[in-house]
């Protein structure tokens, strides 16, 4: 129990940084709605489908650099020296740059065929391929950012992240404000302007994680900006081996959430504005589980480099007790504030009911969402991916996307039936992955 106790304390000060940057960075999806909310219904449903269709690709390439963590921490642990880390980084950086590329190709050639498939009306359509063309120009900055920022955290650096989301927040903002709305005599280009905002943003977080490379002892030791072209060698595809499980592990769940946005387009603009506003509030608070999970990756990490399943196993623990922790104070919120939460979005007042109703459901499946980061998290860290990728795909596409379907346009549901199937994918999702960890680490090693 005291091992436990120290744990609890040594990953909540990991994770603290992380848990301000991912508010950050979700942050920026936040004020991207309240700023497109002002402007009308429409540009808000346009924003919202559009930062869904984005998001589906956004996770998969976040979850492959986010291999890069694990990887570092057990090399850490097991004792590697900086030098052969930073030659690690340096194949890691130049694979970020090529997935990347491909990331800025799939998007620029989805836009057409993906909203023609959402039978959206022409107002809402025409802002949405406006802003989705924008936001397409982030793709290689945010690719190069998940890598620099994974190497950064693999070292437990986690400060550096802060840096960089505070500094891609405020910049993001002022832009929006700039672009959206035509400021201080540039243009007004509505949506569009929400989405160059955040290409902006991405540069500028880009060029705070090279500082900090360059700053902080740790990171400069790896010289990363050494002379001689870096390489694609034989260790960078372990990035692969891991990190695309990842990616799946991500994608289904992120896919089950947009997917579900979309499906709600189905029951009109309204429907749509209250589901992004009850959905981007529970993802502001899933960004706190999410990084005791990057924590967790990380002291799990360790731990299972320098061959220690106990301390592996008490890491792991520690993390998900801090979800669980988290997700009673965020449901309590949900439940007893809606009006407030609602409030913040949006003036318009037929939102208000719709949008509480989504904010109870989502309420609902904290528990299970945040016990299934947490986990994930720890299972990261000793780079077991692959049966996790299995449990969740299962969860979330065998169990919750058929609900969600079925009963909202199957029975009486309607857009109910959707967060219902949500709830039912999340608790499989926590179930299986939590059983995972606990008959995992007494055999990490083997």
């Amino acid at each position: 129990m005291d091992s436990l106790r120290r744990e609890l304390r040594t990953n909540l000060r990991l994770a603290l940084p992380l848990i301000v940057a991912q508010l950050a960075f979700v942050s920026m999806g936040t004020v991207d709605a309240i700023f497109a909310g002002r402007l009308g219904v429409s540009e808000l449903a346009a924003v919202a489908v559009g930062s869904n269709v984005w998001f589906l690709t956004f996770v998969m390439f976040m979850g492959v650099a986010m291999a890069v963590s694990p990887i570092v921490a057990q090399r850490l642990g097991a004792g590697w020296d900086s030098d052969g880390i930073g030659q690690f980084l340096r194949g890691a950086l130049l694979l970020s740059f090529w997935l990347g590329l491909a990331w800025l190709a799939l998007l620029l050639s989805s836009i057409g065929p993906v909203l023609a498939l959402l039978d959206l009306d022409a107002r809402t359509a025409g802002f949405a391929r406006q802003y989705l063309f924008a936001l397409s120009w982030s793709a290689l900055p945010l690719s190069l950012c998940f890598f620099l920022r994974n190497g950064a955290e693999g070292h437990g650096l986690t400060r550096v992240t802060l840096a960089a989301g505070l500094t891609g927040l405020g910049v993001n903002a002022g832009f929006n404000w700039l672009l959206m709305y035509g400021n201080w005599g540039f243009p007004r280009l509505g949506p569009a302007g929400c989405g160059w905002a955040t290409t902006i943003a991405s540069w500028t977080m880009v060029a705070s994680y090279l500082m900090s490379y360059r700053r902080h002892l740790p990171l400069r030791a790896l010289r990363l900006f050494r002379r001689g072209a870096p390489r694609i060698e034989a260790q960078t595809f372990e990035v692969l081996r891991v990190g695309l499980p990842v990616a799946a592990i991500l994608a289904a769940e992120a896919w089950l959430f947009c997917i579900g946005a979309l499906l709600m387009a189905r029951f009109g603009a309204d429907a749509v504005a209250a589901h992004q506003i009850a959905i981007n509030f529970a993802s502001l608070c899933f960004m706190v589980p999410t990084a005791i999970g990057m924590a967790t990756t990380v002291r799990v990490g360790h731990a299972a480099g320098a061959g220690d399943a106990a301390a592996a196993a008490v890491r792991g623990r520690a993390g998900i007790v801090l979800g669980v922790g988290f997700a009673l104070i965020s449901a309590a919120t949900m439940a007893l504030a809606p009006g407030l939460i609602v409030g913040i979005y949006t003036d318009a007042e037929h939102l208000a009911v719709p949008a509480a109703r989504f904010l109870a459901f989502a309420a609902l499946f904290q528990v299970f969402d945040c016990v299934q980061a947490t986990a994930n998290g720890a299972l990261r860290g000793l780079k077991d991916t692959r049966v996790p990728m299995t449990i969740t795909v299962v969860a979330y596409w065998v169990i919750g996307m058929p609900l969600a379907v079925g009963l909202a346009f199957g029975t009486p549901a309607g857009p109910a039936g959707i967060w219902y199937g949500f709830i039912g994918g999340l608790a499989a999702a926590a179930i299986g992955l939590g059983w995972r960890f606990l008959g995992r680490v007494p055999t990490f090693a083997s």
